[in-house]
């Protein structure tokens, strides 16, 4: 017998047919003998519909407030398999983020889970129940309901499983495993056996849409074992793990893309020393993530500086820099959100320059400009504008996995 932590995405559960369907998966794997817990998100376009509602009254609602509304998504979730689970036969109980005591920080729509109380859960599976479990949620130390990021509930499941010392995370999706690339953008995508962590968490990164990024953190760091495989197909998926066997020696495992970032450029900054400490500690104070960024010389003794973040945080992250203007230093602000990221990702690049020259020589052959680019020992990511994002995912992958 084993304990088998299962999570269904929101396309897996988006009609009562599809709801059925995973159920039989749920009671399959509980009738072999398993001690089953599933993790669910909200269905279908349930959390994009909640969102425009919100902005029908309060086109800037708080944080606090925003989560009360899309933590609604996923109990409507449990809900119903619940009651499918119910009607195959099966002892199954469903439980909220709170009911299964999952402890989170109050950073209100970006959560991060500190701990998570067991004694519900185990009582739930020592009376033989399958027990479902919202994803994406949590509650902080005011008992407030938190969530924990789009894409939260893959962390949700392997936290859970990490807890709990889980046999196996199974991530059930829309594709049957990690490709090389997305498959619905680049025809030539292949399906992979295994990936590494560190593959998998900078292709997360970097916009791969497969999993969410903290979930591949919690699984490196306690070592479960994950499978991507899809919830449509009874095919084998892709297995995540530390060491990953390359069955085709090649540098690279994957081309990502994310179209959901934003470029802030701030100009004319004063050439001394903590400039960049006092546009990054304001940032990092109010939880807004940086990825690439670029420093150049301006004229005058003054320097450029440009760097991106996640489009969601925009808004925010504008109204910070403009108040803190005088202080910080700068002439202008311009923001651009028509880039987008093409990130390639590999393990077997860390040696090996000839990776970069020719993700260069792929941009460059079809004629599209890079305008930043940011390395590190597995990756390097070029920003270009966003109308030749999916004829640069697919002349990158094309150079790599022709």
């Amino acid at each position: 017998m084993a304990l088998v932590v299962q999570k269904f995405g929101g396309s897996s559960v988006a009609d009562a047919e599809r709801v059925f369907n995973v159920a039989k998966i749920i009671t399959d794997c509980y009738s072999l003998g398993n001690d089953v817990i599933v993790v669910l998100s909200a269905q279908g376009k349930t959390t994009d519909g909640l969102i425009s509602k919100a902005h029908e009254i309060n086109p800037n609602p708080s944080r606090r407030e925003m989560d009360v509304l899309l933590s609604t998504g996923e109990q409507i979730s449990v809900a119903l398999m619940a009651m499918a689970i119910e009607r195959l036969g099966f002892p199954v109980v469903s439980l909220t983020g709170w009911q299964a005591d999952i402890r989170t920080d109050s950073h209100y729509s970006d959560a991060r889970i500190k701990k998570i109380g067991l004694e519900r859960l185990r009582s739930e599976l020592d009376r033989k129940n399958i027990v479902i479990v919202t994803g994406f949620q949590g509650v902080n130390k005011y008992e407030d309901i938190t969530t924990l990021g789009r894409g939260g509930s893959d962390t949700t499941a392997v936290a859970l499983a990490a807890a709990l010392k889980a046999d196996l995370c199974q991530i059930y999706t829309d594709v049957d495993g990690v490709y090389t690339a997305d498959p619905r953008i680049v025809p030539k995508a292949r399906k992979l056996d295994q990936i590494t962590y560190g593959e998998m968490l900078e292709l997360s990164s970097m916009g791969a849409k497969v999993l969410h990024n903290r979930s591949v953190e919690i699984a490196k760091v306690y070592n479960i074992k994950l499978e991507v495989l899809s919830s449509f197909t009874n095919t084998p998926g892709t297995l995540v793990k530390e060491a990953a066997r390359n069955m085709e020696k090649t540098l690279v495992s994957g081309v990502a893309k994310d179209d959901n970032i934003s470029r802030f450029a701030l100009t004319h900054l004063k050439n001394e020393p903590g400039i960049a400490y006092k546009i990054f500690s304001l940032l990092a104070k109010h939880n807004i993530t940086i990825d690439i960024i670029i420093q150049s010389i301006g004229r005058d003794d003054t320097k450029d500086i440009s760097f991106t973040i996640p489009k969601l945080l925009r808004d925010q992250a504008a109204a910070i820099l403009e108040e803190a203007k005088d202080a910080i230093g700068y002439e202008t602000m311009d923001i651009d959100d028509t880039v987008s990221k093409i990130s390639v990702v590999g393990a077997g690049m860390a040696n090996n320059p000839g990776v970069a020259a020719q993700t260069f020589q792929a941009l460059y052959e079809a004629d599209i400009n890079i305008n930043m680019i940011s390395t590190s020992e597995i990756k390097i990511s070029v920003l270009i504008d966003k109308k030749d994002a999916d004829k640069a995912l697919n002349a990158i992958h094309d150079k790599f996995f022709a």
